[in-house]
C-alpha cells in the first residue's frame, strides 16, 4: 500500500504529464493577482461610473440604466452585486471569472489552429500578463464579457459547431456592440479558406442574429419591464455611439486616441482629471498595453503578413483576428469621426500574442554553429519572457515583496514547461484549414 507521500508524489507526476498542466498553473497564478487586488480601489474605476450604477438600477428593477448599450453586460455585474453585494467584489467578480474562462478558451483555440504546445503556452502567457488586457478583465465593464463569447464563439467555429457559433457571437454582441467583430473575423476567416462552404456562414450568422434579437427582447423586456422594439432599440443603440465623436468628448475624462496612435505611443491616453482618487489614476496609469508586447506589434503584424504570404494558416488565422478587431477601427474612425480610446485595443492583443510566439519561436528555429551565438539563441524568449513579467508587476499595485515572489514563481513555471514542449515534437504550424486554390474545394 502506498504511503501519503508516495500518493502525493504520483498524482504530481501524473499531473506534470498532463497537457494543461501549465494552463491550469498559469490561470491560477493570474486569479492570484486579480484576487489579491479585487477589493482596489475602493471606488468606481474609470467605466464603472457608468456600468455599476446601471446594474444596481437593474437590481432595484428602476431600469436598464445604459440603455444605449445592449444589456447581457450590465445584468452580469447585477449579477455579481447580487451574490455578494454592492462592493468592489460583486462589481468585479464575473470579470474576473471570465478573464481565467478566456485564457482557457484562448489556449484551446490556438490548439485548435495547430500551434505547437511551445508557441501555444508562451502567447496564452503573454496575453494573460499584458497591462491592459489585465485592467480590462479586472473591472465591471463590458468588454471582458464581449471578448469571452467573442473567444467562445471563435472555438467552436474552427470545431465546425456552427450553432454554438452563432449563438456565442450573439451573446458577445449582447454583452457589448463591438461583439459584432467577432463574426467578421469569421466572416474575414471564411472567405479566405473556407468561402465554398456557404451554409456554413448563413447557419452560423442567422444563428447570431436570432441568438441576439432574442436575448434583446427577453432581457429589455426583464430589465425595462416592458416590451421593447427590438429593431428600433438597435437603431438607437448605433446612433448614440456614432454621436460620440472626436468634437464631443468631455475633457474632465481622458483624452481619446486615434487608432493609428495605439502603436506608436505607448499610452493612448492623457489624463485631464482623475476624481481627486488617487487609486483611480494609478489604475488608468496602469492601464497600458504591456511595454514588451507594445514594441512588437508592428513587426509581429509585418511578421504574420510575411507568414501568411507564404501559406502559414495559424498566421493567416492571427491575421485575420488582427484586422477585425484592431485595423477595422482606422476606417471607422476615419469615417465616422468616432471617439476611439486605446483600451479599444484590447479585443486584438490575443492576434499580437500569437504573432509574437510565431517570431520568438522562428528566432529559436535559425541554425546557428558558433557555441556562443548558440547560447545566446538559448536565452532570447527566457530574456523575453522575464522582461514581460517584469513590466506587468511594476505596473501592478500592491505589496513589493508579493510582486517579486509571484513574478519569480511565475517565470519558473512557464519557463520549466516551454522547456518541457521543447523536448516534444510539436504539431505542425502550418496545418489548419487549407486555403483555397482554383483547384481546390473545401468542404
Amino acid at each position: 500500500m502506498k504511503s501519503w507521500s508516495q500518493k502525493v508524489k504520483y498524482s504530481l507526476t501524473i499531473f506534470n504529464r498532463w497537457e494543461y498542466a501549465a494552463l491550469c498553473l498559469l490561470t491560477m497564478m493570474m486569479l492570484v493577482m486579480h484576487f489579491a487586488t479585487i477589493m482596489q480601489p475602493g471606488s468606481y474605476s474609470m467605466d464603472e461610473t457608468y456600468y455599476v450604477p446601471a446594474a444596481n438600477s437593474i437590481l432595484h428593477g428602476e431600469s436598464l440604466g445604459r440603455i444605449e448599450h445592449p444589456p447581457l453586460g450590465q445584468s452580469i455585474i447585477a449579477a455579481g452585486i447580487w451574490i455578494w453585494g454592492d462592493n468592489p467584489l460583486g462589481w468585479r467578480l464575473f470579470s474576473v471569472i471570465f478573464v481565467a474562462i478566456s485564457l482557457v478558451l484562448f489556449y484551446f483555440i490556438c490548439r485548435e489552429i495547430k500551434l505547437s504546445k511551445y508557441n501555444t503556452l508562451l502567447a496564452t502567457t503573454l496575453l494573460a500578463i499584458d497591462n491592459l488586457s489585465f485592467v480590462q478583465s479586472g473591472i465591471a465593464t463590458l468588454d471582458v464579457f464581449c471578448l469571452t463569447f467573442m473567444f467562445a464563439s471563435v472555438w467552436f467555429y474552427l470545431k465546425k459547431k456552427t450553432i454554438w457559433s452563432g449563438v456565442f457571437i450573439g451573446l458577445a454582441v449582447l454583452s457589448k456592440l463591438t461583439g459584432v467583430f467577432g463574426l467578421l473575423f469569421i466572416l474575414l476567416h471564411w472567405l479566405i479558406t473556407n468561402r465554398n462552404d456557404i451554409k456554413y456562414m448563413i447557419i452560423t450568422a442567422l444563428t447570431a442574429i436570432l441568438t441576439f434579437g432574442g436575448g434583446l427582447i427577453l432581457l429589455d423586456a426583464a430589465t425595462l419591464h416592458k416590451l421593447q422594439n427590438p429593431i428600433a432599440r438597435v437603431k438607437y443603440m448605433f446612433s448614440y455611439t456614432l454621436h460620440l465623436t472626436f468634437g464631443y468628448y468631455d475633457p474632465s475624462y481622458m483624452r481619446p486616441s486615434r487608432p493609428w496612435e495605439w502603436l506608436f505611443h505607448l499610452n493612448g491616453n492623457e489624463f485631464n482629471g482623475f476624481d481627486a482618487v488617487k487609486s483611480q489614476f494609478y489604475n488608468l496609469y496602469m492601464m497600458i498595453i504591456n511595454p514588451a508586447i507594445w514594441i512588437f506589434i508592428i513587426p509581429s503584424f509585418l511578421f504574420l503578413i510575411y507568414l501568411s504570404i507564404k501559406h502559414h494558416k495559424p498566421a493567416l488565422f492571427a491575421l485575420c483576428w488582427f484586422s477585425a478587431t484592431y485595423i477595422i477601427w482606422i476606417p471607422i474612425t476615419l469615417v465616422t469621426d468616432r471617439l476611439t480610446y486605446n483600451y479599444y485595443f484590447y479585443p486584438a492583443v490575443g492576434a499580437v500574442c500569437i504573432g509574437i510566439a510565431f517570431l520568438f519561436s522562428r528566432i529559436n528555429e535559425f541554425h546557428v554553429n558558433n557555441h556562443v551565438l548558440r547560447s545566446v539563441q538559448r536565452m532570447i524568449t527566457p530574456l523575453y519572457l522575464g522582461i514581460s513579467i517584469l513590466f506587468f508587476v511594476f505596473l501592478y499595485f500592491g505589496n513589493v515583496w508579493f510582486r517579486a515572489s509571484w513574478a519569480i514563481i511565475l517565470f519558473f513555471i512557464i519557463f520549466y514547461y516551454l522547456d518541457k514542449f521543447t523536448l516534444e515534437e510539436p504539431i505542425p504550424d502550418n496545418s489548419l484549414l487549407p486555403i483555397i486554390t482554383q483547384n481546390q474545394n473545401v468542404n
